[in-house]
């Protein structure tokens, strides 16, 4: 498995599992068939309510917990809460989290922010993570803040592979961690059928979803699709006996149109903002 070194030197995998719109009995299967796969990524988040499903499936794959890198994230009604860090840890069944991330630039952000920052102090927390914090939300944090985030999680695919944010996670090496990697719901079968994708696949005998993950990966960002079938779990990882070469790599170029599933708006910033997800229970 490709690993990446982040800016403070803790190494995360390339391609993981995420548990995005997974119901808790099909997060809990997935985590366990994933990491007996030989996954060793799993993302999650307060917003999923799937956090005991993800840790109970992580209990029962037996894998050794260190050998885990988990990664979930605080919702922003979690952003003024003192004990957020320390409720997330008890739904996942941890003493740490290999990775957190503030999951919107709400307004209160900046709190949200100071808790991943004493989370991280104190040890409860390996590295800390921005999500969907593009344009002039990172460029505040960073101006504000002199912790600097290792992960920014965005969407991110050949349609629009966030060359401008790049300009900026390059300079301080923030890496990239992409969701809706196939393009997401309306644009996945348009880029699995894209005919540039298809001729890559057939070139390479492998499926045109493997062509476009191996894409995430030789770009150096990291990767975690989701799924509840199994077949599509153990396919999303089969990436590591082949290599785009210069040629396909520059013919993904060209799929890039701005093309992108998800646009925030405050009204949007502001809904979340109020929103409490209703955890699973005990």
């Amino acid at each position: 498995m490709k690993k990446l070194q982040l800016n403070n030197d803790i190494f995360i995998p390339a391609v993981g599992i995420g548990t995005f719109l997974l119901e808790p009995l099909d997060a809990y299967n997935s985590v366990k068939e994933a990491l007996k796969m030989g996954y060793r990524l799993i993302d999650t988040a307060n917003a999923y309510v799937n956090e005991r499903a993800v840790g109970r499936g992580m209990k029962d794959s037996k894998v050794d917990r260190k050998d885990i890198f988990l990664s979930t994230k605080l919702w922003p009604s979690e952003y003024e809460n003192k004990n957020a860090v320390e409720e997330t840890l008890e739904r996942l069944g941890t003493d740490y989290i290999d990775l957190l991330f503030i999951h919107q630039p709400t307004s209160n952000w900046r709190l949200g922010y100071k808790q991943l920052i004493k989370a991280y102090k104190e040890g409860k927390i390996r590295s800390i993570g921005i999500s969907n914090f593009e344009g002039e939300y990172i460029k505040d944090l960073l101006n504000e803040f002199d912790v600097i985030p290792q992960i920014i999680q965005v969407e991110c695919h050949p349609f629009y592979p966030q060359e401008e944010l790049r300009k900026i996670t390059d300079k301080y090496d923030i890496k990239i961690m992409s969701w809706y990697p196939l393009g997401g719901k309306g644009m996945t079968n348009e880029l699995l059928n894209n005919e540039i994708i298809l001729n890559i696949a057939k070139k390479h005998h492998k499926t045109p979803a493997q062509v476009v993950l191996k894409w995430h990966t030789q770009m150096n960002f990291i990767v975690i699709p989701g799924s509840k079938n199994v077949d599509h779990i153990k396919d999303n990882i089969d990436l590591f006996d082949f290599e785009l070469d210069n040629d396909d790599l520059a013919n993904i170029v060209k799929l890039n149109n701005g093309s992108r599933r998800y646009i925030r708006t405050d009204e949007a910033l502001n809904n979340f903002k109020n929103w409490q997800p209703t955890y699973e229970k005990k």
